[in-house]
């Protein structure tokens, strides 16, 4: 085998990681298929011991985009199918670096199933892996996120403060681009969610304006969306109406090929807030309620694509 295309892989995966957060998954799930197969092809081929190896930690990576694919589409049971196979060939591979990331998209995959206990604990099983770049804060940000969830409020805010350690410890990014690195916009919005959770609303709209602030290739599409969500809905507790209608203006303009299944659960738990009997009497509340239920019924995806093997 050429080591010339083993440095074409790479370049194609970072192509792919880049792409992939700013662009609809019906239009880049079929490279990443294609991709996938091919580097399967070749580790059934036969190369030099290192070879084997990097080719390994490429399928492991194009596995984990395929995770991100079924996860997005709230295919929960193919993306735990694909994370699995992520954690073989990180151990194949030898890399420590895959072996935590994929503990931080397994516990996405449980928080979105509301298995928050899971989602905690398996974040932080992946910190012995996490020996640089930026996955420590990664992991410690999704602990505290679900542990908030769970109304484990101490150790949600101790895992935030030690995410916040690990951000200022981390004096060199090594990480891949995209899905692949973990950008301080990105914890800023956990940070939101964990905090609007056990109820430090105020630091929620700090946390928000941080994100919305950041440089823009560090903001996701999907990523954006979920800050809007979580203004509206602490604009909401606040009693401020206004807020929530100028916030939820951009997120339900949205077209459904941009709208994730996470996503979409965000609309269903706002559409139950502005349900509250607290809200019946508010003509602006019971109108942004309509739009709200009326967007729950989109599809999450326009022509979604079949799951992926």
């Amino acid at each position: 085998m050429d080591d010339t295309l083993l440095e074409q892989l790479d370049a194609d995966i970072v192509r792919l990681a880049t792409d992939y957060v700013c662009t609809p998954v019906v239009e880049i799930f079929q490279d990443i298929s294609r991709l996938r197969r091919a580097v399967f092809e070749l580790l059934g081929g036969r190369q030099y011991p290192y070879q084997t190896a990097h080719l390994y930690l490429a399928a492991g990576r194009l596995c984990g985009l395929a995770t991100h694919v079924a996860l997005d589409l709230g295919q929960y049971a193919a993306a735990a199918t694909h994370s699995r196979m992520v954690w073989r060939c990180a151990e194949s591979a030898g890399d420590n670096g895959l072996r935590a990331w994929v503990r931080s998209v397994q516990s996405l995959i449980a928080y979105w199933q509301e298995n928050y206990a899971q989602a905690a604990d398996v974040a932080k099983a992946g910190l012995p892996y996490a020996d640089s770049g930026t996955i420590a804060a990664r992991l410690l940000s999704l602990e505290a996120r679900a542990a908030a969830a769970l109304g484990d409020t101490p150790r949600a805010l101790r895992s935030l403060e030690a995410a916040k350690d690990a951000r200022s410890a981390c004096t060199a990014n090594s990480d891949l681009p995209g899905v692949f690195t973990f950008p301080e916009a990105k914890q800023w919005t956990y940070t939101g969610t964990a905090l609007l959770t056990v109820g430090g609303r105020p630091q929620v709209n700090r946390a928000i304006a941080l994100y919305e602030s950041a440089p823009r290739q560090d903001r996701s599409f999907g990523d954006l969306q979920a800050a809007r969500h979580d203004l509206a809905t602490a604009h909401l507790v606040n009693g401020d109406i206004d807020g929530v209608r100028e916030t939820l203006t951009a997120v339900l303009d949205v077209e459904p090929g941009r709208r994730t299944a996470s996503i979409s659960k965000r609309l269903h738990a706002l559409s139950a807030h502005l349900a509250e009997p607290t809200y019946a009497r508010s003509p602006m509340v019971r109108s942004l309620r309509d739009n709200v239920r009326e967007a729950c019924t989109r599809p999450v995806l326009a022509n979604p694509p079949e799951p992926t093997t």
